[in-house]
């Protein structure tokens, strides 16, 4: 399937000089979603994962379905003040800003195999802030698997080397 057909670009936003890769498009398709969910899933299957992380808020979107395809938990990883307490919170740099995202302590447990998922990697904050969230907390990240990928960004770079990064589309 030729998911690049579905992504709609946007320019200048969410500022000026930023090219938005808008994958409400690709939502909007159940064959698409379908194609995604399964091709993901396939993938994450092979690292034998105990749970999913997925990230606020279009991560959830990708990462629930591959956790339900899969059987196993779904851990969301929230922006900040969404979850109650007890959490731990990480800060991060986006490629237009910053931002915060938490997660519950009691998410994950000491020595589990997480994938961390995520809709696009750009510049590796986001994935790179959930990846320390559930490693803080004991837990090792086997993959981290993203729909789209804008590789001139260089997002892996600041992912953990060894660590696996998959992603569907990439720019």
């Amino acid at each position: 399937m030729d998911l690049k057909s579905l992504i709609r670009d946007v320019p200048d936003y969410p500022s000026k000089g930023i090219l938005f890769r808008d994958l409400t498009p690709v939502m909007a398709n159940p064959d698409a979603m379908q194609y995604v969910t399964e091709n993901l899933s396939a993938h994450l299957r092979d690292f034998n994962v105990e749970a999913i992380a997925a990230i606020d808020s279009r991560g959830f979107i990708f990462g629930a379905p591959i956790a339900a395809v899969l059987n196993i938990p779904f851990v969301p990883i929230r922006k900040a003040g969404k979850l109650p307490p007890p959490i731990i919170g990480v800060d991060y740099e986006l490629e237009y800003g910053t931002a915060r995202l938490e997660m519950a302590t009691s998410a994950v447990e000491g020595g589990q195999r997480i994938a961390v998922v995520d809709d696009l990697l750009a510049t590796g904050g986001s994935a790179g802030a959930g990846v320390k969230l559930v490693t803080d907390l004991g837990a090792s990240v086997i993959s981290i698997a993203f729909l789209v990928e804008l590789e001139f960004l260089n997002g892996r770079d600041l992912l953990p080397s060894g660590t696996d990064v998959f992603s569907l589309v990439q720019y």
